[in-house]
Formats: C-alpha cells, sequence, structure tokens
C-alpha cells in the first residue's frame, strides 16, 4: 500500500486531564511494552480513518516505523508522532475529530490499565464486570443521567453494498428527524451510514449535540479505524464487555445486513433476552434492510428458528424496505422503555435491571481448542446455545480481522466448528451465504480464504 507520512507533535484540546508520571511511565514503551504496544495500535488506526483496509496485520507492517512518544508536560500531555499516516492532517493540523478519538484512545487505555489493580475493580463476579462497564463508560463521560431514553444502536456489516449503505442512511435520517441518537460500533459500512443520516436529520431539526457514539474494543479498532462522525469514542478492554456497553446504554437496537460480526452480536442479543430473569423487560429489537437483502434477512430469520427456535424470533421484529416505518416502530418502543424504567425507578442512562449472566460476560479466546470444544447442542438451554453460536462467530471474526487471530490461522490453520447435525446445517450455509455475497471482508480485496471448518 503507498503511503505518506509526517512527523508532528500534537496536544489534547479539553478531552484528557494530565497523565502522571506513573500513568506516562505505563505508555512509554520502556515502561510497558504491551500498553505501549496497545496504545500505539490503536493510534494507528485512528490515524488511518477512512482507509479501505479491514486486516490489522495489514496496517501493521505497512507503517512498521511509526511511532508514538507520550511526554508529560506543565501544561498536560503532549504526543510526538513520527511517520504518522498524512492523511490524517490538512495543511499541517490534525483533523479535529481524528485529534479527539486520539485522546480518547489515550483516556480508555490509561485508565483501563491503571484501574485493573484497584481493589474497588472486582472481575470475578457478574455484578462486578457490570459495575467496571460502568466506570468505563462513566470515566469516558458517556452517561448522562436525566436524558431520556433515545440512544438508538445500528448494527451492521462494515462490507456491504452501496444500497444496503444508503438503505442505512436513510433509516438514520428518520431516526435524526425524531431527535434520536445514534450509537454504532464506530467503523465503515453500517457503523458510519445511520450516523451520516442522522447528521443531516438533525441539522434539519436544529438539534445541537447530537450524539454518535462509537464504542469499539482494541482487536476491532486496529482493523476498523472509527469514521470521522463518531464524536463520542470509547474503546472497551474486551469484546464481551463492548457488547455489554451497547446494551447497558442503548435503549433499543437496530440490524442491518453484515456478516459474522453482525451475526455474533444478534446471538449475544438474543442469548440475553431469552434469559428467563429478562422475559418482562421492553428492549426494542428491529432487523431491517432494503429490498435487495430481504434474502438475506430471511436466512438469518431462518437460522435463528432453525438454531434457537420461535421464542427468539419473538424477540425482534422484521420490517423490508420501510425506513420510516423503521423509526416509527423503534420510537414507539422507546417509549415503552422510558414508562418501565420511570415505575422501577431504573436508570435512564445505564439499564441496570437487565440480566446478563457472566457466561455473556467472560471474554472469549478463540484458540483453535476452544473453538473445537463449544457446545452447539440442544441439550443446553436456548440462552446458552446462543452464547455459544456467539463465541463461533467471534472466533471468526478474530480470524478474519484480528492481528492474533490471523496468525493463529496462519500457524494452525482453519478453525474446526463442531456440533450437531441441525444445528451444524443451517450455520454452515449461512456462512457459504456471507461468503458468496462478499460479507467476510470489505471488497475490492483478495479472494476470502475461510478461517474456519465446519464438522457435523
Amino acid at each position: 500500500m503507498q503511503k505518506h507520512v509526517v512527523n508532528v507533535s500534537v496536544n489534547p484540546r479539553g478531552s484528557l486531564e494530565t497523565l502522571s508520571q506513573r500513568e506516562v511511565h505505563q505508555l512509554s514503551e520502556a515502561g510497558s511494552g504491551s500498553t505501549y504496544s496497545l496504545f500505539r495500535q490503536c493510534a494507528l488506526a485512528i490515524l488511518n480513518t477512512g482507509a479501505q483496509i479491514d486486516n490489522a496485520k495489514t496496517i501493521l507492517e505497512a507503517y512498521e516505523d511509526f511511532e508514538v512518544r507520550i511526554h508529560q508536560q506543565d501544561r498536560g500531555v503532549r504526543l510526538e508522532l513520527l511517520n504518522a499516516p498524512a492523511d490524517a492532517f490538512v495543511d499541517g493540523e490534525m483533523i479535529a475529530s481524528t485529534r479527539e478519538m486520539l485522546f480518547s484512545a489515550l483516556r480508555d487505555i490509561v485508565y483501563t490499565e491503571s484501574e485493573l489493580g484497584s481493589p474497588l475493580i472486582d472481575l470475578s463476579s457478574s455484578p462486578g464486570i457490570t459495575d467496571y462497564v460502568f466506570q468505563l463508560l462513566r470515566n469516558a463521560r458517556t452517561l448522562l443521567p436525566g436524558v431520556e431514553p433515545k440512544m438508538v444502536v445500528c448494527w451492521g456489516g462494515h462490507s456491504i453494498n452501496s444500497e444496503e449503505y444508503k438503505y442505512s442512511k436513510k433509516v438514520g435520517h428518520e431516526l435524526g428527524l425524531r431527535s434520536l441518537d445514534i450509537c454504532t460500533g464506530c467503523g465503515p459500512g453500517v457503523m458510519k451510514g445511520p450516523m451520516k443520516g442522522a447528521t443531516i436529520a438533525h441539522a434539519k431539526q436544529r438539534i445541537r449535540g447530537g450524539r454518535y457514539l462509537g464504542l469499539t474494543e482494541p482487536g476491532i479498532i486496529a482493523a476498523e479505524a472509527p469514521n470521522p462522525i463518531v464524536n463520542e469514542l470509547v474503546i472497551l478492554p474486551d469484546i464481551e464487555k463492548r457488547l455489554e456497553a451497547f446494551v447497558r446504554v442503548g435503549h433499543g437496537i437496530i440490524i442491518f445486513p453484515g456478516g459474522v460480526g453482525t451475526a455474533e452480536e444478534f446471538l449475544y442479543l438474543l442469548g440475553i433476552l431469552l434469559h428467563p430473569d429478562n422475559q418482562g423487560v421492553p428492549f426494542p429489537v428491529i432487523l431491517t434492510g432494503p429490498k435487495s437483502a430481504e434474502a438475506y434477512l430471511q436466512q438469518l430469520h431462518d437460522f435463528v428458528g432453525a438454531t434457537l427456535g420461535a421464542d427468539a424470533q419473538s424477540r425482534y421484529q422484521v420490517i423490508i424496505d420501510d425506513p420510516a416505518q423503521v423509526a416509527v416502530q423503534m420510537a414507539a418502543g422507546l417509549r415503552k422503555v422510558r414508562e418501565f424504567r420511570r415505575e422501577r425507578n431504573d436508570a435512564f442512562h445505564f439499564n441496570w435491571l437487565l440480566k446478563i449472566e457472566e457466561g455473556f460476560q467472560r471474554p472469549f479466546d478463540p484458540t483453535h481448542e476452544n473453538m473445537a470444544s463449544l457446545q452447539l447442542t440442544r441439550a443446553v438451554p436456548a440462552h446458552e446455545l446462543a452464547a455459544n453460536l456467539r463465541r463461533a462467530f467471534s472466533g471468526i471474526v478474530a480470524g478474519n480481522v484480528k492481528d492474533n487471530g490471523i496468525r493463529r490461522i496462519e500457524e494452525h490453520g482453519p478453525y474446526e466448528i463442531r456440533g450437531e447435525a441441525h444445528i451444524m446445517q443451517p450455520l454452515d450455509e449461512l456462512l457459504q451465504a456471507f461468503v458468496a455475497q462478499h460479507r467476510m471482508k470489505l471488497p475490492g480485496g483478495s479472494a476470502y480464504v475461510p478461517c474456519y471448518r465446519v464438522v457435523s
């Protein structure tokens, strides 16, 4: 890949308090190699915003000589960037959104690393993990008490065609006209489209302070750089805490066409909603896309029915090619959320009442052994099967785009996903459809080589 680089120094603008000497030492290459490497990887991805690359390994190898040096000054923190991507600058000045996200990454990584050893952090229990997610979001100033429910999470693929992208913009526009805010995974494709549509609608309604919240984690941000519309970026430590953050701060979720990453999120959500303790908790979910995506949406709907049953299918609506109706139904669902939380004195800004079992919160390490050992059988309760299917898709995401997963596949070959035939068959058919529809990788790259093998 052709590259142009620059050497610059950059200071935050009201987005980060000063760091202590210990925190600067943590982030220095000499102080903590792993912490420095993590921040360098996230910083490089942010500086590559707009690049059509979804392979972390490719980006890291293209900018092997990129360095970040963190300096503590009396006035605060200064970052020295060496051999940085030139596209992040205009006339020698870093683009404002890029600057904000760069220091958001620094904020989140410093906080995560410095708080992990705190006696106030309890990662041994489900309530403790939820509290940790709350603290991460509060530190990022994402939680706004008193604001009525209007944060709509939009999930969908980064590798989508232009018609699906335009449809996601239309839905975002309809949501924005109804004064709703947008939260996505902050990358390209469906993670950008609804935000772009909402910005226009917010401008039409003279809404200032519209929120475009992006939630990501280090393994994803390195492969899918944030889109520049994001005005609140939060980097969670791992995929499980990122997923919990979505359902804790979001008041409803719209799922657009996507690939394995979208299926992973969808299954995670269904697993939570299928838990007996969550039966009466209102949480509007809509599966939608343009007319051209109807077959895909039907296939995903059928997959849920074949593996998890009709009860799982009843937890969401399917709306085809009707952006206005999607927004109308979501707004109606949010009114039910508002009344429910008022009746139970639950916070608007964080969904404390939703039960999330510890199995959904523990990080899943997609080693070849762990992938082959997943219990994909109807002998386990539906919400647990959903969790295991989610882990299978999580491993495929890692093998597709995450640096560590790509290296594992290169070393040991494809993952093996094993289970009962009546689950493996619809799973294999769904994955083959993702490949045929180019939903595994960004278009224009090399032909997709599966990182998995389905075994009945």
